[in-house]
């Protein structure tokens, strides 16, 4: 494994996102001095927060899985997560609405789920399921342990037997295939393969190995932070504070300082020179190159971007007591709909939407009576369709949402809503994402594993990346895994377990 060469006392993390919370924790336990420069005046990168008139809104992930992934930088400073943060699991993880009218509640309890499968898709399905879960678990395991969690720096670190495990697995083919060899409803089929689109991509075109994404949300358990998902960077952040890593709130950096083909410093829109030995960038790979490191941008490869999405945070009068923490609401339309904002650049015709009522779970992000609600909209990313969002498109596809909520149940939404916030693929490249979109570059077969964008500048032996945009992906768990993998290119640590079980000197 390459690691960063010469010293390594001084590191400076830019960005206090998840993926750099998760590095500097990692360093500090391996007795490194850190500082964090993070433009913004709280921590949490793409998973921050909006706090408009008593509504408090998260403005990234809302689904969280695999809570141990949070544990573990945690661990390495000694620290518990029970100490830090408060996680409830919800039950269901999901609540899935098809255009037939039925419902299917996705619960982690394999025996209960198979049972919800039965009542609602016959006892066929059920067996399909206990399959599919069996498969996904081991393969879950497979990746995990041998291709996720490691740093990959060629194709050649991929010959081993387990490779030859996974393609016996079947790992390489189409997901959608896959996924009907256990289900033949396609309500089940949906459930289990609509998040080939957290990975950029419609199941028909996703590999298998990605339903390992349908695996952690509907089997190991789907979990709600009290506070809501900023406190999971909050709860980071105060860990790595505590074990003496420097917070740099309220400071932009604008570039990095190179000498010699090292960085040596990073500069700050105030003109302050912050020196460093080692230099890990946080903010989305592609903008990290162009607008920090201009003279190296021409390395910066052409990549193929994940799609978008359209978000309204909405403040409430009303609540639905038939409707649960997550809802996906499934329009008619299944490839054809993925066709659309993928191939075609196209507005949904026949929306699919996730609902989030965080309020539901915590009454403590709204007004006393009120509800918080997340409405998500998959549209194409600024390059599939460069549209004019800030010229009344933005406004005008938010009353099409409203509509579609009403005629899918919401009753009198529109009616309820106190505070409305609109967030566009505009407003997600003003925040300094990629092609407008906040999930990165799309896990094709060539941005995938050691052919996703590294985690070690080529040419800069010295900077490190971290966050989506890099090994191993996109997601929360990912992130927080590329944290430690950035760490262990600086510790020189050769697997990420050894940074896991406590201080590396």
């Amino acid at each position: 494994m390459r690691t960063v060469n010469g010293p390594s006392d001084h590191v400076v993390v830019v960005g206090a996102g998840l993926g750099g919370l998760a590095c500097a924790l990692h360093l500090a336990a391996a007795g490194r001095q850190v500082t964090v420069v993070e433009r913004e005046p709280v921590p949490g990168g793409r998973a921050g927060r909006l706090s408009v008139d008593g509504y408090e809104f998260d403005t990234g992930p809302t689904v969280l899985t695999m809570p141990e992934l949070i544990a573990e930088p945690l661990a390495a400073v000694g620290e518990k997560l029970s100490d830090w943060l408060e996680l409830t699991p919800l039950d269901p993880a999901y609540r899935a609405y098809y255009p037939d009218g039925s419902t299917l509640d996705v619960l982690t309890d394999t025996v209960r789920m198979a049972a919800e499968i039965s009542r609602v898709c016959g006892p066929r399905e059920a067996d399909g399921y206990l399959r599919f879960v069996d498969f996904a678990r081991r393969l879950w395991r497979l990746e995990r342990d041998n291709f996720i969690d490691r740093n990959l720096d060629t194709p050649i670190d991929l010959l081993n037997l387990n490779l030859v495990k996974l393609l016996g697995m079947g790992g390489f083919r189409r997901l959608q295939p896959k996924i009907n060899e256990y289900f033949r409803d396609p309500r089940t089929q949906r459930i289990f393969s609509f998040q080939a689109m957290y990975a950029g991509l419609a199941p028909h075109d996703a590999l298998a190995i990605y339903a390992v994404i349908a695996y952690l949300d509907s089997v190991a358990g789907v979990f709600f932070p009290r506070g809501g998902m900023h406190a999971v960077p909050k709860a980071l952040a105060g860990a790595a504070e505590k074990h003496g890593v420097q917070f740099r709130y309220d400071t932009t950096v604008t570039g990095v300082e190179t000498s010699g083909g090292r960085a040596t410093a990073v500069i700050t829109d105030a003109g302050d020179r912050i020196a460093a030995d080692v230099v890990v960038l946080n903010p989305d790979l592609p903008v990290a190159y162009r607008e920090l490191l201009p003279a190296q941008a021409g390395r910066a490869r052409k990549l193929r971007y994940s799609p978008s999405c359209v978000v309204l945070h909405i403040g409430s009068d009303r609540a639905y007591s038939k409707i649960a923490h997550h809802n996906i609401h499934f329009g008619t339309a299944w490839r054809g709909t993925f066709d659309e904002v993928i191939r075609q650049g196209l507005l949904m015709s026949d929306p699919s939407l996730l609902v989030t009522n965080p309020s539901r779970s915590d009454p403590s992000v709204a007004p006393p009576d009120r509800q918080t609600y997340y409405v998500l909209a998959p549209t194409p990313n600024l390059d599939a369709a460069p549209f004019d969002w800030r010229g009344g498109l933005g406004r005008r596809y938010a009353d099409e949402l409203l509509r579609v909520l009403e005629q899918r149940g919401y009753i009198g939404f529109r009616d309820g809503v106190e505070v409305e916030r609109i967030i566009t693929p505009d407003d997600w490249a003003a925040q300094g994402m990629a092609a407008g979109t906040p999930f990165a570059s799309s896990h094709t077969f060539a941005q995938t594993g050691p052919f996703r964008p590294g985690n070690l500048h080529p040419s800069l032996p010295n900077v490190v990346f971290t966050g989506s945009g890099t090994q191993p992906g996109v997601g929360v768990p990912m992130v927080l895994i590329s944290g430690k993998l950035a760490a262990s290119r600086i510790v020189g640590a050769t697997t990420t377990g050894e940074l896991v079980g406590g201080r590396n000197e």
